[in-house]
Formats: structure tokens, sequence, C-alpha cells
């Protein structure tokens, strides 16, 4: 009760969001790892850049500020309960976006993004269309992925890894991506089912008193934590497998190099998992995403 009644009082009531909360509540921070898989996307295509700025810079709006934003003002929309419990200064529960504005911002960019989609092409409209699909299921009832911490966190890391991928490997072709390029996509998506559960540690509290059944909730922070580290691991020796049986010893070998760094970061992970998740989220990521590019080149040179 006192915490709506300060929320109250530095928040009056109001028929318009506040502009700044607009802007927190698409969340550019999360732009990021979508952006850079389309972009890898676009180099595991074998495609030029030269010549084709306009549409990059038009595919990096749609999979950065307009498809990853819309999912994360869903996200708030249909959390705001959540929210209310574990963080209630945040633009909806806190009253700076009023009323259902949260929700209207995020069906007219889901319209913005559709629309953009559809004129990149076929299979950008396509990957957009599943990615549009799997922000709403991921947050809204009655399917609402979030609740497991199995299926969320699968559906949110192909989301944010594989389809964007995907998406960049048609933009400039303007065809489907090739078997190799899809095979990468698809691992470096399931691997990152343990980002996504790394994140769910900063919510405990809320996710347990409003059901929602994450890996941190239901295992433990411990248990959760190697759960985490052995689903961002072993689709990376995937990786390395695969290119090196394609004839690519040197781009297998700086994906391993990536991943032995990552092990090293697990290894504090684990010996403090609720103190240490965000650290790893801003250290062992990095060479995850290097990783990515690293076989994104690879699979440029076999186009």
């Amino acid at each position: 009760m006192n915490v709506a009644i300060d929320l109250a009082l530095k928040h009056p009531e109001r028929r318009w969001p506040e502009p700044r909360a607009v802007l927190q509540v698409i969340k550019p921070v999360t732009w990021f790892p979508p952006m850079w898989a389309l972009l890898c996307g676009i180099v595991s295509s074998g495609a030029a850049f030269t010549g084709n700025w306009t549409l990059i810079l038009l595919g990096i709006l749609l999979a950065g500020p307009i498809v990853c934003g819309m999912s994360q003002a869903a996200n708030d929309w249909c959390d705001r309960h959540v929210d209310a419990i574990n963080e209630p200064d945040r633009p909806i529960p806190s009253g700076r976006i009023p009323g259902r504005w949260g929700l209207w911002i995020a069906l007219v960019m889901t319209l913005l993004g559709l629309g953009l989609g559809y004129h990149l092409g076929p299979w950008v409209f396509g990957a957009t269309i599943l990615a549009v699909l799997a922000a709403w299921a991921y947050s809204a009832e009655p399917v609402r992925a979030k609740k497991s911490g199995i299926w969320g966190p699968a559906l949110c890391g192909l989301a944010y890894e594989t389809l964007p991928w995907v998406t960049g490997a048609a933009l400039l072709t303007s065809g489907a991506p090739s078997g190799p390029v899809i095979a990468i996509a698809v691992l470096y998506g399931l691997g990152a089912h343990g980002i996504m559960t790394l994140n769910d540690f900063k919510a405990v509290a809320g996710d347990r008193a409003m059901g929602l059944r994450s890996l941190p909730v239901t295992l433990g922070p411990d248990r959760a934590a190697r759960v985490a580290c052995w689903v961002m691991a072993v689709p990376q020796l995937g990786v390395i497998g695969l290119l090196a049986y394609w004839g690519h010893p040197l781009h297998a070998l700086g994906v391993g190099a990536m991943l032995a760094v990552q092990l090293a970061a697990m290894r504090v992970l684990l010996r403090d998992p609720l103190g240490k998740a965000q650290w790893y989220q801003g250290m062992g990521i990095l060479f995850y995403i290097s990783g990515m590019m690293i076989a994104a080149t690879a699979l440029g040179a076999m186009a």
C-alpha cells in the first residue's frame, strides 16, 4: 500500500503517456541482439553490402526498434501485474503510461512491423509474421509461453536470434536461406534459451508470486544456472562441429575460442548464480555473439 501511495504522489494520474516512459517501455537496450543477428544473416548470405544500404537500414529498423520494441511493449503490458510487485516504478504500473496506452503502443508497432516486412519481400514478411506471433505468444494469454521455464525461453531465443538471422539472409537475396544458414541460425537460437533463463533470475520473487514457472523458480538458482550453461554451450559445440565438417577449421577454432572464454565466465557464474547472472549477461554474452559473426563469415564464404 505504501508503494502505491508513493507512486501516486510521484506520478499523478495522466491522460497521455510520458514521452520518456514510451522510450523506456520499448527498451532500446534490448534491440541489439536481433539487430546483430540480422547483420549475421546478411553476412552469412554472401550478398554485398555495397548498393544495398537502404535495405540493410530498413532491415535493422524492422528487427530492432519496431519488432523487438513491440515485443517489449507487449511484454510490459501483459506483465503489468508482475511488475507491480517486482518493479512498481516501471512505466505502466507507475502510471507514467496510463490506461491502455501500453496495449495501443504494442498494437500499432505490430501493424508497423508487418507493413514494413511486407514491403521487404515475401521471405522477410514471413519471418516478420512468425516474429510477431512469437512475441504475443510469449507474453499474452491464453498461450503466455512465459509461464513455462522451458517453452518461454525457447520461443524468445528463436525469435531474438534465429528469425532475425533468417530475415537478414533473405533480405538482400530475396530468396530462401540455404540449409547451412538455417542450421547455424537455429543452433544459436537454441543456445539463446540459456541467455533468456539467466534473464529470469532478476524476477524470481514476482514470478513465484504470479505463478510463472521460470527455471530459477522451479529448479532453484543453482540448478537453473547449470542448465542455462549447458544449453548455451552445447549448440555452440554443434556450430564448431559443422564448421569443421564444412571445411572451415579456422572459423571453427575461432568459435571454439569464444566458447572457451564463456566457459571460464560460467565457472564464476555458477559460484553465485543470483549475484552473477547480470554480470554474465554483460560479459559472457559478448563472446556468444562474437562467435555468431565468426560463423556467419564462414557461411558467407560458402555462399
